[in-house]
């Protein structure tokens, strides 16, 4: 059964080639069908296309559709394009004519954009929590490890001090900024496409202000051509957003593996956490961490191939746009498995104390040396040759104990009630309460 079924049948490579992977997906998207179903209803009856008792009985057969998806007892009939199809087959089945009433109005089109701008906000909405939570353990973890130096890298060479403190609370940062990424896609997913129809309105008087309100929507796309427009640019929005996330995640990934080689030997974790080999008894891998490095790279592949699907395709929907889900879906349910990993693993994370101590490392303090010269009145360039040629003469013995760092976001001012504000500030930002108050209201 198809919503635009008549009396000439496709043939059935058609149907399997062109419904492709939808079903794997489609339950994803039942729950917020349901939800876009409610508000069009609802707005049905304001405009006088059903009655109140019309309504009622939607509304109830809607809440129970929705409650069967949440107890996991709903289910796409064999034969049955899609759960916008299900849907609609269902309240007819129950209700009779009153469900062939409810696609009064609307079209596949904007009826499955509206189903997809709710998922992707409920999906953001979980992606702030997962990085909230994650950023607060990095702050907690960056005061806690304040003072224990580690070496800095450039061009993968040893550079000059770190601390753990100024590691763990960099990635806090990153994330409050990805944050801003993802408050810019969240604003395009938080527009209301209903009423668009096939992406150029609909004859009857649609009170497209009403599903705004009645779904949490803080604005609809106005104009119907750009509407439909907003499927695929949403995506590659929002998969934009993830790569700069996903690459956030990624360098911290990278950093832990290498970081936790025994040559390195800076970090561990319990061994609980690790994996083993097959004939090497003796091995720990953080296969976790490789697994969210490569995670991440697959998301940061993302805007690409959605940039490729969308290239040369005129105004108005195309069933390219189909296709859109088999990436933009996946990743976000990859984003959201490597937030929460990170905060396990990181939970337990060890940290080597003393590190800079080793002789090792002398060469990492040159530009305190260089600094300390500088300060008693010699030119920074012949405190520079000074401190080079002592080095080449294998005569520079600096104090590895002394770090004097005191401006903002140096090893020894933090700034972390600063980035925690930043972060707050963030999340403060996307408002889910007012969504969450619509919803409530839509199903109460």
């Amino acid at each position: 059964m198809k919503l635009w079924q008549k009396s000439t049948l496709s043939k059935r490579e058609v149907d399997q080639f062109t419904i492709g992977k939808d079903p794997e997906f489609d339950l994803l998207l039942a729950p917020f069908d349901v939800l876009g179903s409610m508000a069009h209803a609802s707005m049905l009856r304001s405009i006088g296309l059903l009655s109140q008792a019309e309504n009622q009985i939607l509304q109830k057969g809607l809440k129970k559709i929705y409650l069967e998806i949440q107890t996991n007892s709903f289910k796409i009939d064999p034969g049955v394009e899609d759960v916008h199809s299900q849907i609609e087959l269902l309240l007819t089945k129950r209700y009779g004519e009153v469900g062939k009433k409810l696609h009064s109005g609307r079209s596949r089109n904007d009826q499955v954009a509206v189903a997809l701008k709710l998922y992707y906000r409920s999906a953001i909405q979980e992606l702030v929590a997962e990085i909230q939570q994650l950023s607060t353990l990095l702050l907690e973890l960056a005061e806690k490890h304040k003072n224990d130096l580690m070496p800095g890298y450039t061009h993968t060479q040893l550079a000059m001090p770190s601390s753990f403190g100024l590691w763990f609370s960099a990635f806090a940062e990153g994330l409050s900024e990805d944050l801003g990424l993802i408050q810019m896609a969240f604003e395009l997913c938080n527009k209301n496409p209903l009423g668009s129809a096939a992406g150029y309105g609909s004859s009857f008087p649609l009170d497209r202000n009403l599903t705004t309100r009645l779904l949490g929507f803080e604005d609809l796309h106005h104009n119907v051509i750009n509407a439909q427009a907003s499927r695929g640019k949403t995506e590659k929005t929002l998969s934009f957003a993830l790569a700069g996330l996903a690459g956030t995640l990624n360098k911290l990934a990278s950093d832990t593996c290498l970081f936790s080689n025994p040559h390195f030997g800076f970090i561990s974790f319990p061994e609980e956490l690790t994996t083993g080999s097959s004939i090497m008894p003796h091995k720990k891998n953080l296969d976790v961490f490789e697994l969210i490095r490569a995670k991440t790279n697959q998301i940061q592949g993302v805007p690409t191939t959605i940039t490729q699907l969308l290239t040369n395709l005129i105004s108005g929907y195309h069933r390219d746009m189909q296709v859109l889900k088999e990436e933009i879906f996946p990743a976000l349910e990859r984003m959201k498995s490597c937030l929460q990993m990170s905060t396990f693993m990181l939970r337990e994370i060890q940290v080597k104390k003393g590190i800079l101590e080793d002789p090792f490392y002398a060469h990492l303090f040159s530009v305190e040396e260089v600094n300390a010269l500088v300060l008693q009145g010699i030119p920074f360039r012949d405190a520079y040759q000074q401190i080079g040629k002592a080095i080449e003469e294998q005569r520079f013995f600096p104090d590895q104990k002394k770090v004097m760092h005191s401006h903002e976001g140096s090893i020894g001012n933090l700034c972390l009630p600063e980035i925690q504000s930043k972060i707050s500030k963030k999340v403060a930002a996307f408002d889910f309460q007012k969504i969450e108050k619509a919803i409530s209201k839509l199903l109460a």
